[in-house]
């Protein structure tokens, strides 16, 4: 068994929980949390251990993964510290807020020889698993564009539920909190980014962060791509959406969390095809959890000795595109990347 300790106990660590103990050749054995109260829940329904030093925990030789479930500040110093113990990781998006602490963690994995995992789950559902395979066997032909769209609802509540939510030192907004899954999708279908222009706001929410943002982008292949990501949306959420324009193809794959083939036309396509494909995805829209996927992942990457399926370059990539809308609406000018 790979045994997985959990850092962090807020909202987030109880679907790690769940994850790894309905992941085959996983188990959890610890917890760790500055605040004693956090990890009670924890102990009491797994009857693992629990840690309120980081030190102690990364001592203890029974734990191979650590987990980090904390703020998103707080994860490049963690992560850091945690390879440097030699313990392999599995770390929440973002992967940091910052590229430096991106980079920080990275070497320090190549460095101390261990495995890194990012919290990108949506790549596992079936709709977004076809969509990729269709994009790999370039069925679309030369693409036109892409559209990626967060249109949900985070109400001041969400925001009041703890100190950092909102901030730009801990969190971030919408595009690094909520859209930064939609953004991850966008360039693992569509490829790198070379240029974006954005603008963002704080409309409705009392946070430091954005709570909207648009933005147009520019990928390396010459496509075009538009950003839109709101968690304003009243009353509560209304749609996450990836669409994707080609030459011999168009799909929109939309619902509450792009999950749902909405529109598919392609070259080779009949309509019975494409009902059928519709009806396969409807009858299973998320499939095995991503966040079980992930750690069944890691699992197999340690056994196996390879890269997990979403690496910390992956998480970097996604983070870069995030970072460099900011960029762009504080400065009011197009941003180069790379």
């Amino acid at each position: 068994m790979i045994r997985f300790a959990i850092v962090g106990c807020g909202h987030i660590a109880k679907k790690h929980a769940e994850a790894i103990m309905n992941s085959e050749g996983a188990s959890l054995i610890a917890v760790g949390d500055t605040i004693e109260e956090k990890m009670k829940p924890f102990i009491e329904e797994f009857n693992i251990k629990g840690y309120t030093s980081l030190d102690e925990l990364l001592a203890d030789p029974e734990v191979d993964v650590i987990n980090i479930c904390t703020p998103s500040g707080y994860h490049a110093n963690i992560a850091v510290q945690a390879a440097e113990a030699k313990k392999h990781i599995v770390v929440e998006k973002p992967i940091a807020l910052t590229i430096e602490d991106t980079d920080r963690i990275i070497n320090a994995c190549n460095e101390n020889d261990v495995k890194l995992a990012v919290v990108h789950p949506n790549r596992f559902r079936p709709a977004l698993i076809k969509l990729k395979n269709l994009m790999t066997e370039g069925r679309f032909g030369k693409l036109s564009h892409a559209n990626a769209t967060v249109r949900w609802n985070r109400n001041q509540a969400y925001y009041e539920q703890a100190p950092w939510r909102g901030t730009k030192s801990l969190d971030g907004g919408v595009l690094m909190n909520q859209a930064i899954h939609n953004l991850d999708l966008l360039v693992w279908l569509m490829g790198d980014v070379e240029e974006v222009f954005s603008m963002d706001a704080t409309r409705l929410r009392d946070i430091e962060a954005e709570d909207v943002s648009a933005g147009v982008v520019r990928f390396k292949n010459g496509a075009l791509g538009v950003v839109e990501a709101a968690v304003t949306i009243y009353p509560k959420n209304f749609e996450e959406s990836i669409s994707i324009f080609g030459e011999q193809g168009t799909i929109k794959i939309g619902g509450q969390n792009a999950n749902f083939i909405e529109h598919l036309v392609m070259e080779g396509f009949t309509e019975e095809d494409v009902e059928a494909l519709k009806a396969e995805i409807k009858d299973d829209p998320f499939g095995k959890p991503g966040h079980q996927a992930i750690m069944e992942d890691m699992v197999l990457a340690i056994k196996e000795e390879r890269e997990p399926v979403v690496t910390g370059e992956d998480g970097k990539r996604a983070l870069q595109l995030v970072i460099s809308l900011y960029e762009s609406a504080a400065s009011r000018q197009p941003i180069i990347i790379g």
